[in-house]
């Protein structure tokens, strides 16, 4: 933390500030500093014995495509209430995003004519200035969330990927195979802000930018929020797995109509997403799922509202064969604005604890979560939350144990 901060303050820098779920973060904020919401879906609002920044001492900003204010992007969104949005109309009209970097070569779903014309390290300095001035103006440290639209997928394997002095080289020459995701993230590291990615967007997931985060001692998180359909079935896999519940098969559908599933209609930006997803059903179970589906469809008319179907068929004792339906008809913003909240806190005090690389403790918020040595995560929730539960509270146990020592000393 710089020397003139204020380490009960936190600023939270987002890549796609105008977005559906940034702008309902923002507006959620201001409405809770109102007191005209409570802390429903804020998963860690229990926790205000430790050393997590309160709800009301954050400030936001950031960057996107569209320069719109964020009353005009919450308006346009419409996942507030008419009601809320009047509420914190005013709030919202005073926050106006930055300049987004732009390259419709990895996002063609969703994209202007901001196309970025600065090389790669100036366009590096040019976020990197951004950041500085967010946090000499509130004078608190910066945490950088990613939650810009889906880019494609790209070759994890590539060699510019894999060692930092590779992908520095790659920075040198303009290389057209690093994006903007991995450029937000590069910069954070650089200057020292804890990044989460809660997009299924290639970015600090590289082993370069693993290494980079380890070597600069910046905290890192991510890749692609955990907030529906991945959610249900982290919770409930494990539990058809605990009573010997085979399953044959698993069918999961989604329909979604804002910006991220108008990203996600275009076939290279899914692949990311359904990638994100893979993996999570068969670690829950410890066997491969053969007839395991995940279909996602941009459905204008939905807008923010998502529904998310699922059909499991499994075979119990006798060979006798059952099905579960689960049908989820949620919000996919309302779902995740709290998470990314809370994500941006705990980034805050993996900060304060000087903990750099993957957090692994915040594994329970995404679908596909970093892992120091880059092993296969355990996805099962309720072993994902305990493991949080546990990384929160290590500090008031020590706490705890120093105080009862020093009774026991005096």
């Amino acid at each position: 933390m710089k020397n003139d901060q204020n380490s009960n303050a936190l600023g939270v820098a987002i890549v796609g500030l105008g977005g559906a779920v940034a702008s309902t973060v923002v507006a959620g904020n201001f409405l809770q500093q109102k007191g005209e919401v409570g802390t429903a879906g804020l998963p860690l609002a229990e926790f205000g014995d430790l050393n997590l920044v309160s709800y009301e001492n954050m400030k936001f900003a950031g960057w996107d495509l569209y320069d719109d204010n964020l009353y005009a992007a919450a308006t346009h969104h419409a996942v507030l209430s008419p009601d809320q949005l009047a509420s914190v109309k005013s709030d919202l009209e005073q926050i106006k995003p930055w300049k987004a970097v732009s390259n419709k070569n990895f996002c063609a779903g969703v994209t202007n004519d901001n196309q970025s014309t600065l090389s790669l390290r100036a366009t590096i300095e040019y976020i990197i200035s951004q950041i500085t001035t967010f946090e000499e103006n509130i004078k608190a440290p910066v945490v950088i969330i990613n939650l810009a639209s889906t880019e494609h997928a790209l070759d994890m394997e590539d060699p510019i990927y894999q060692t930092l002095e590779a992908f520095e080289e790659a920075l040198d020459t303009n290389s057209d195979k690093i994006s903007p995701a991995m450029l937000y993230a590069y910069a954070a590291i650089s200057n020292g802000n804890a990044y989460g990615n809660f997009t299924p967007s290639v970015a600090a997931d590289i082993p370069a930018l693993i290494q980079f985060a380890l070597e600069r001692n910046v905290p890192i998180c991510g890749k692609d929020g955990k907030t529906g359909q991945t959610f249900v079935k982290t919770v409930v896999a494990p539990a058809l797995r605990a009573r010997a519940l085979k399953v044959d098969g698993w069918f999961s559908t989604n329909i979604l109509g804002n910006r991220d599933g108008q990203a996600l209609d275009k076939p290279e930006s899914l692949k990311s997403k359904i990638n994100t997803k893979g993996t999570v059903l068969d670690s829950c179970l410890n066997y491969p799922v053969d007839n395991h589906i995940v279909q996602i469809h941009y459905y204008k008319p939905r807008g923010d509202d998502k529904e998310a179907w699922d059909n499991i068929d499994v075979t119990g004792y006798l060979g006798h064969r059952m099905q579960l339906k689960i049908n989820f008809l949620c919000k996919d913003s309302i779902l995740a604005a709290p998470l990314v909240v809370e994500i941006a806190r705990c980034l805050n005090l993996a900060s304060q604890r000087a903990e750099g690389g993957p957090v692994e403790a915040l594994s329970t918020f995404f679908k596909c979560p970093l892992t120091l040595d880059g092993s296969e995560p355990d996805h099962r929730f309720y072993e994902q939350h305990q493991r949080l539960l546990d990384w929160l509270q290590v500090e008031s146990m020590e706490n705890t144990k120093e105080e009862t020592e020093k009774v026991a000393v005096e």
